[in-house]
C-alpha cells in the first residue's frame, strides 16, 4: 500500500476481506480436521466392540443330546465339551443330564462346558463295606459296577487303620451314582518332643524331666571323678534333637 493510499478506506477494504477470507479458510480446514479425526474415533470404537463381543458365544442348550451330538455342537461355536460326571437317570446312556453354564449364556471361544452324562436306568443297590478295609471295599464296590468315591479319614485308636468306618450312600439304598464315599479311620500320628539339654543335671533332676513325658530311658553309669557324683555327663540323642515317642533316652551318669 503507497502513502497516498494510507488512511484511505476504499484501499483497506480488499485487505480485510483477504484477512476474513484466509481466516475463514484455516477455520473451514480445522473444522474438516476434526471431523475426520473424531469419524476415526468412533470407527476405532465400533471395531473395537465388534473385536470383543465377536469372540463371544451364547451357549447351547445340551441337556437330552447325545455326547457326540453336543460336543459336536459345541465345537461349531468354538467351545469344549468336558465331561465332569455321571449319574443314573432316566435318559438313555452317554445323554447330557445336567450342563454348566446354563443356556443362553455368553461365553468366550475355547471355554469349556462342564456336562453330567446319563448311565441310563440301571439301579443297583449299595453293599454294606463299613468295618472292612478299603482295599476290600474297593474289589466289592467294583465287582458291583460302583467305585470308591471321596475317601475322607480320622483318627482313632479304637479302630483298625485303613477300616471304612462310615459309608454314603448306606447299605441297601439304591445308587444315584456309581460312587459310594466312605470314611476310614486312620493311626494317631506318633508323637515328638525336643530332646532337653540333661548334662550337667543330677539323675534325679533329668528323670524329672522325662518322666512326664513317658519317654522311656536307660542310665549308664562310669567313672567320673572330674564330675559330682550323680551327674549326668553324655545324654543321646543330644539336647536340641527331635525325639520320637519310641526312641528311648541313654543317660551317661557319674558314679
Amino acid at each position: 500500500m503507497s502513502e497516498a493510499d494510507e488512511g484511505n478506506p476504499q484501499a483497506e477494504a480488499p485487505a480485510r476481506r483477504s484477512l476474513r477470507e484466509r481466516l475463514e479458510r484455516l477455520s473451514r480446514m480445522a473444522l474438516l480436521v476434526f471431523i475426520l479425526a473424531s469419524a476415526a474415533f468412533l470407527s476405532a470404537v465400533t471395531a473395537m466392540r465388534i473385536a470383543i463381543h465377536g469372540r463371544e458365544v451364547t451357549m447351547p442348550a445340551l441337556v437330552g443330546k447325545n455326547v457326540s451330538e453336543a460336543s459336536r455342537l459345541l465345537a461349531s461355536q468354538g467351545l469344549v465339551l468336558r465331561v465332569a460326571d455321571r449319574a443314573y437317570s432316566d435318559l438313555p446312556i452317554n445323554v447330557v443330564v445336567r450342563q454348566t453354564p446354563p443356556p443362553g449364556m455368553l461365553m468366550k471361544v475355547s471355554q469349556q462346558a462342564h456336562v453330567v452324562l446319563s448311565l441310563g436306568q440301571r439301579k443297583l443297590t449299595i453293599p454294606a463295606i463299613e468295618g472292612k478295609s478299603l482295599r476290600v471295599s474297593r474289589i466289592e464296590l467294583l465287582r458291583t459296577g460302583l467305585q470308591i468315591g471321596e475317601v475322607s479319614v480320622f483318627t482313632t485308636p479304637e479302630v483298625a487303620p485303613d477300616t471304612v468306618v462310615l459309608q454314603s450312600p448306606r447299605p441297601g439304598s439304591s445308587a444315584a451314582t456309581p460312587r459310594v464315599d466312605v470314611l476310614v479311620a486312620e493311626p494317631r500320628p506318633e508323637g515328638a518332643l525336643v530332646m532337653p539339654y540333661l548334662i550337667g543335671l543330677t539323675e534325679t533332676q533329668a528323670l524329672g524331666r522325662l518322666d512326664p513325658a513317658s519317654v522311656r530311658h536307660k542310665e549308664n553309669y562310669v567313672t567320673a571323678p572330674q564330675w559330682p557324683y550323680g551327674t549326668v555327663v553324655d545324654q543321646t540323642p543330644r539336647g536340641g534333637s527331635r525325639l520320637a515317642a519310641a526312641t528311648t533316652v541313654e543317660l551317661t551318669v557319674a558314679h
